[in-house]
């Protein structure tokens, strides 16, 4: 989540690069973290109320002493803890935590040991995690090669890369695999930094493949990774830092005919470009004589993406010059992107049909190039490609629905759960012990006991299980549970709502849609009431200290101190009010608002005012520049359409809720838009 503050405007956050460590313990595992993204978990912290000060200390209080020593890497307080926990109830996490201590030193006995006295359990899945990561940096594939079939998870990128580099070592090609694999240094370490490293030194990948990856690492920022690249292709650190980071020194002379100076150049561009595409694009028209057409068009394509993320209508020239350019998997859907935002449907149409496969079958493409379709008259084949995701419960499955003609509607609710039913998943050990951790606050341990539980599970097991999530108060997990079906739906566990009459009496109060509030809710907390970001936002509603001093100040709030944010009545007051305020700045779009409210008032702002006609509010939302913003306003608005379902007990619209974004001053109803 970005801060949000009124009225300035603040920097949005970047995730941290996750490295082999005693933390890796706890940051590896996405599916550790509460839900707060309708197809991805993120990290909130679920803050409890302080525990009264005691001189007792309990098993519960040594498994934490432990947990931490663990996540300390501290060996030696592991194992005096551990020997005080003989008989917890849980003694699975205290051997993998004394084990985790050592992991590097341990033993392939103890490693088996502990994987056959616990088979088939997610903290044994976990320990084959960190073993499998130990093996590929060792280089131990035999080890690794036995023990990764059985690795259940396999959703840590770095044994992708192991994997990957293991075949190689065994002359098996795996150059294509690994350019799918390896597109986001984020997500880099030992094992791919490896891998790539061996393919270039067995010929499987080229310069050319290098200089790929050197212009992923420039469009992110990702010195490490280009550091390493520069080394493997002996470009002195000095001009390689010149091209990072003083990019317009570089541009000031025409490029040397060598090509490490002409692949400096071109990387060059496009760092400049993040801080003035113009004066890139010039540097390129004042050198075009000394470039090649390859080279011209990959510097167009280095520019086009820092300009069309600062949404600058020549960003799209810039593309149609960078035809046959080399682009990373963000640069093909920003070129998409732009022909959205500038209306040039034949340019969207052809910019999604050269898209790699893994992008062009996402559910995004598919209706962005089905809209392409429909507006050169080809109604039929629209129409076939958007009943292809119209049963599909997103953004862009609820968009191909009203394009095919229909509303949006909450199905017919599941049958109610019986105690026949509950009896045994409550009994099941994974969830038993999930529910444990949580009444302990260890959020991480208890969601991936209570996602190893869902494992295997069929859709009327998982509805049971989502019962006794809402039976234990833990909603996010009532709502991620009850996600996973596609046959048997329950709204009411999907799309609760709950503190009803609290709700409705803060939404009448300052005349703010309900459905909108519980819409924005889901995707901020799902409904965790303690539930803290990263960056402090605190509550359902995830309001920052700032925002909520500054509204309560606004509203009246007498007497308000910090700490009252936690209370629900007041959280959603605060929330509500804030919400309302930003609505109105922006002139009641629901889609800016719901950009507003996770990234700050002044940036929607900022984004309208680049448009140079009025847009519709999904072409509005697909263009906004932050990835977290973005998806953020598509969940927000999703699932305020099926609230509004629910409560209102009709179909409804979510093109209508989207509605058009309009550029300040000007009407929606001009004829140029029409």
């Amino acid at each position: 989540m970005l801060e949000r503050k009124l009225p300035s405007l603040l920097q949005p956050t970047m995730p941290a690069s996750l490295l082999l460590s005693g933390a890796m313990l706890l940051a590896i595992l996405p599916e550790f973290a509460i839900a707060s993204a309708i197809s991805a978990e993120t990290a909130l912290v679920v803050e409890s109320a302080p525990a009264p000060a005691s001189t007792t200390i309990n098993d519960d209080d040594r498994f934490m002493a432990l947990r931490d020593a663990a996540i300390h890497d501290d060996a030696k307080a592991a194992q005096m803890h551990a020997s005080q926990l003989a008989n917890y109830g849980i003694p699975s996490y205290v051997d993998y935590y004394v084990l985790r201590t050592r992991i590097r030193s341990a033993s392939a006995t103890e490693i088996y040991g502990f994987l056959k006295k616990y088979e088939g359990s997610a903290i044994a899945d976990r320990l084959r995690n960190d073993w499998l990561l130990v093996l590929g940096f060792r280089r131990d594939w035999a080890n690794f090669d036995q023990l990764l079939p059985s690795y259940v998870v396999n959703d840590d990128h770095q044994v992708k890369c192991y994997a990957l580099l293991s075949k190689a070592e065994k002359q098996q090609r795996v150059a294509s695999d690994a350019r799918t694999l390896i597109t986001s240094p984020k997500q880099y370490g030992d094992g791919c930094y490896s891998l790539i490293s061996y393919l270039y030194e067995q010929g499987q990948f080229t310069d050319a493949d290098l200089w790929a990856q050197m212009r992923i690492a420039a469009e992110s920022s990702a010195m490490p990774l280009a550091k390493r690249l520069g080394k493997m292709l002996n470009i002195p650190d000095k001009r390689l830092q010149e091209a990072m980071e003083k990019p317009n020194t570089l541009l000031k002379k025409e490029p040397a005919a060598d090509r490490l100076s002409r692949e400096l150049f071109l990387l060059a561009l496009g760092r400049a470009a993040k801080d003035d595409p113009e004066k890139a694009a010039a540097a390129i028209q004042r050198y075009a004589s000394k470039l090649s057409a390859t080279e011209k068009a990959q510097a167009w394509a280095n520019i086009a993406l820092p300009a069309s993320q600062k949404l600058q209508s020549e960003a799209l020239d810039y593309w149609k010059r960078a035809d046959n350019a080399h682009l990373s998997l963000e640069a093909y859907q920003w070129r998409a992107r732009m022909a959205l935002r500038e209306g040039d449907w034949k340019f969207v149409k052809s910019s999604i049909a050269t898209m790699p496969g893994n992008l062009k079958t996402l559910p995004v493409w598919v209706y962005w190039y089905g809209r392409a379709v429909q507006q050169e008259g080809k109604k039929e084949e629209a129409q076939a490609i958007f009943a292809g995701i119209s049963d599909q419960m997103h953004f862009y499955g609820q968009l191909a629905l009203e394009e095919r003609g229909q509303k949006i509607g909450a199905p017919v609710f599941a049958k109610p759960v019986s105690p026949e039913e509950l009896a045994p998943i409550a009994q099941n050990p994974n969830l038993q012990r999930a529910l444990k951790f949580y009444a302990m606050n260890l959020r991480f341990e208890g969601t991936r006991e209570w996602n190893w539980a869902l494992r295997g599970m069929n859709e009327r097991e998982l509805i049971v299980a989502a019962e006794l999530a809402r039976q234990n108060d833990l909603l996010d997990r009532m709502v991620n549970t009850s996600d996973r079906t596609k046959g048997e739906l329950d709204f009411n566990q999907r799309f609760p709502t709950p503190f009803n009459d609290t709700m409705y009496k803060a939404t009448q109060s300052v005349g703010v849609d309900m459905a909108w509030v519980y819409g924005l809710i889901r995707q901020e907390s799902r409904f965790a009431t303690a539930a803290k970001s990263h960056v402090g936002a605190t509550g359902l509603m995830q309001v920052m200290p700032n925002t909520a001093k500054w509204v309560a100040k606004k509203i009246g709030l007498s007497n308000y101190v910090p700490r009252q944010v936690n209370d629900v009545e007041t959280n959603i007051a605060l929330g509500t009010n804030y919400l309302n305020m930003v609505l109105t700045d922006l002139g009641g779009s629901q889609a800016l608002a719901s950009a507003a409210y996770n990234a700050g008032p002044g940036r929607p702002r900022a984004w309208r005012a680049t448009l140079s006609r009025p847009v519709e509010g999904a072409i509005f939302a697909e263009t906004i520049p932050f990835s977290e913003t973005r998806d953020y306003v598509k969940n927000v608005l999703s699932n305020a359409t099926y609230y509004a379902a629910l409560l209102e007990k009709k179909p409804q619209s979510l093109k209508a809720r989207l509605g058009v974004v309009v550029p300040k001053g000007m009407s929606a109803d001009d004829p140029e838009y029409q």
